[in-house]
């Protein structure tokens, strides 16, 4: 297709974590634009796009991991790829029922994928003709998305790719992508063209953009400090991950120099061992083994497995961004679906052990399971105990040695007897546990948590 021409947070942040912006934010203006992400915890994940047409097949051959990649894994030059936009017809597309299934799962944000590797956009552009326009469907997929997410107080987000294998002027060539007759690609128009892409992005008012593909040699940490601050500047309370530039360390995710632009960190497909203090960040992780569609990929993680990582990275002060892959038809997959309801059903309950909560204050994560905290009005501190593996008798709290106020049972609210001796608090638990993938059990103790 032608594409249309267009003329000091604190010391351990500035050492290891995602850089502050250069200009004059202060560290409260900082934390303000990020509250909603720190309050959040939870989002949805969604890779759609061409991709989703040949399900992971390609010539009779299937193709295993992240079948977005598909166009890069078969090799597939522009002239055989293109056939798959007159087959791109999402018509049963629903955009409510997306958000609905979000909403009861306790996703507070979506980000979709505005445009992935193949630079194909959901969108319809000014600046292509490689977009959702030129398809049978037409129409823009984004805008329903935004009502929808606008009607039930979700936030919308794009994850928009730096790398584009269409576009004639990408920097890094190969024989099968749109670049390949470019003698010498011309970088500067490219970064005209994506800056022109976002700035229509940014009609629909994102809460993140969420960048990727950064890692080729074509974009360099100068064009990512002019993009970080581009937008910014245009958008003021506009979140950016820390993938706009060259910092991140692989799929481990963290900047490994302050000079790197990133509001927050972006571990892949893995969760830290521990979180870092004063670092904001999100783990994005697949329900199989792929982020777009395949028909055969059947490696799907349990619902146990699913909520027990939400608890994990809220217990470290992360986020999890949790991926499903719709078809080309629009539908996102049943068992997909299943798990969602799942997490829906665990967090009715017991979502106030995640959403606004903060870090464990225990220096390694309990045998039993995961902790998170809240601060309350009164400056005393609510522990949220998940308990995975439900103990016998009593639930020990190594090292806590705040004086206890009450403890419950967050799924009714049920009163449990609590000791202390010394350095060491225990809770006496019924016999069985409320819920087998996670029982929360809610400590209120006098002061700040602290453990010895």
């Amino acid at each position: 297709m032608n594409f249309k021409p267009l003329l000091s947070m604190a010391a351990l942040t500035a050492a290891l974590g995602c850089a502050l912006p250069a200009h004059a934010e202060t560290k409260a203006e900082h934390d303000a634009r990020m509250g909603w992400f720190r309050e959040a915890r939870f989002g949805m994940f969604i890779h759609w796009g061409l991709y989703a047409v040949p399900a992971g097949e390609w010539n009779g051959k299937k193709y295993g991991g992240g079948v977005e990649w598909i166009q890069s894994m078969a090799k597939i030059p522009t002239a055989e790829y293109s056939p798959l936009l007159q087959q791109f017809n999402p018509v049963k597309y629903d955009a409510e029922a997306w958000v609905s299934l979000a909403k009861e799962a306790g996703m507070k944000y979506i980000v979709i994928t505005s445009k992935h590797h193949d630079g194909f956009c959901l969108w319809d552009s000014a600046q292509t003709d490689w977009d959702v326009g030129s398809t049978p469907y037409r129409k823009d997929l984004l805008k329903p998305l935004a009502a929808a997410c606008a009607k039930h107080g979700v936030r919308l987000c794009f994850y928009h790719s730096i790398m584009d294998w269409h576009h004639p002027e990408w920097g890094d060539k190969a024989p099968w992508r749109g670049n390949a007759a470019t003698a010498k690609p011309d970088m500067d128009k490219f970064t005209a063209y994506l800056k022109a892409e976002l700035d229509e992005l940014l009609a629909y008012q994102p809460g993140i953009l969420w960048f990727d593909g950064e890692w080729e040699g074509a974009w360099t940490h100068e064009r990512g400090v002019d993009l970080y601050d581009y937008l910014r500047k245009k958008s003021p309370s506009l979140i950016i991950n820390n993938r706009v530039d060259k910092g991140r360390n692989g799929m481990a995710g963290f900047n490994s120099d302050s000079k790197f632009k990133g509001d927050y960190c972006t571990p892949e497909q893995e969760i830290p061992a521990s979180g870092l203090p004063g670092i904001d960040w999100e783990s994005c992780m697949t329900m199989n083994d792929t982020w777009g569609y395949s028909a055969h990929d059947q490696a799907w993680k349990s619902t146990e497995m699913l909520v027990r990582n939400l608890i994990d990275i809220a217990s470290k002060g992360g986020n999890y961004l949790l991926n499903v892959g719709p078809t080309g038809e629009g539908l996102i997959p049943a068992p997909s679906v299943e798990r969602l309801q799942g997490i829906a059903a665990w967090m009715k309950v017991n979502g106030a052990a995640i959403h606004g909560t903060s870090a464990s204050p225990f220096p390694t994560a309990p045998e039993w399971g995961r902790c998170t905290t809240r601060t309350l009005p009164d400056g005393n501190t609510r522990l949220y105990l998940q308990v995975f593996k439900w103990p016998a008798g009593k639930l020990v709290l190594p090292g806590l040695t705040n004086e206890p106020i009450k403890a419950t049972l967050l799924a009714n609210d049920a009163s449990l007897p609590i000791d202390q001796d010394g350095g060491h608090l225990s809770i006496h638990l019924p016999s069985q546990a409320a819920d087998p993938i996670a029982t929360v059990v809610v400590l209120d103790v006098k002061g700040a948590a602290k453990v010895q």
